[in-house]
């Protein structure tokens, strides 16, 4: 059963759109740890404009799962975890502007880069993955910097569900493939949604854990969140 982990930013753009601590997000990483999911994700940004930099201080104490931390490797994010030691950091190059993460890795052209990063993560016990294209070069790249995981990058594969072409699976798979002939760990994230992610994991060999935000929390305004994270453990299965 592949893992999943959610991903609480929208949790937090709601509560910094009135200032305050409504929603909660302390109570909400709690809440979809006790109905049953494996993980927490943010994704902290420069500008904090959803998660603060403090809110990943503050969420230590409250995740007792996996604890995931996304982010750009600038030097702030990179002091960020290496203080919050998380059990995971996931690498994506997104720049400061972006209003969502939508590219993976150039692991060939970052390599040495990465590589450093990479190092420096992991002498402090921290898991690392790194956000990828489903591209096999960019995978066996991925292979050379040391990371221990790769994280898909779906958006490609849930645009081309929507539309009715299973084929979009295709290259997803290849991906795998080449992962789990590598000895690379398998993450995969960005618009995975009730309707395509049993399609999806099916389809991914090896798949270990999907971090899931957007669609999951926009899903539980309709469903309740409880609801909606045990059906996503159920696809999962």
């Amino acid at each position: 059963m592949a893992k999943l982990s959610v991903n609480i930013n929208k949790i937090a753009t709601l509560r910094n759109s009135r200032g305050g601590n409504v929603p909660d997000l302390l109570k909400v990483a709690a809440d979809v740890q006790r109905f049953g999911a494996q993980g927490v994700t943010i994704h902290p940004r420069p500008d904090e404009r959803h998660i603060k930099y403090q809110d990943a201080r503050d969420l230590v104490p409250v995740v007792h799962t996996e604890y995931n931390i996304e982010g750009n490797p600038v030097r702030k994010f990179i002091d960020l975890v290496l203080e919050v030691k998380p059990t995971q950091v996931t690498l994506v190059p997104d720049a400061d502007d972006a209003i969502t993460s939508n590219a993976g890795w150039d692991t060939v052209k970052h390599k040495s880069f990465l590589q450093e990063v990479i190092q420096e993560f992991k002498k402090n016990g921290i898991r690392t993955s790194i956000f990828v294209d489903p591209v096999p070069a960019m995978v066996e790249g991925a292979k050379e910097t040391g990371t221990d995981r790769i994280e898909l990058y779906t958006e490609a594969f849930a645009h081309q569900y929507g539309l009715g072409n299973k084929n979009g699976i295709k290259p997803y798979t290849e991906a795998a493939n080449v992962a789990n002939n590598l000895g690379l760990g398998i993450n995969a994230g960005h618009d995975l949604s009730l309707d395509n992610i049993k399609f999806f994991k099916e389809n991914i060999p090896g798949l270990l854990e999907v971090s899931i935000g957007h669609a999951l929390i926009s899903e539980s305004l309709y469903l309740g969140l409880e609801n909606v994270v045990n059906m996503y453990l159920q696809k999962l299965k």
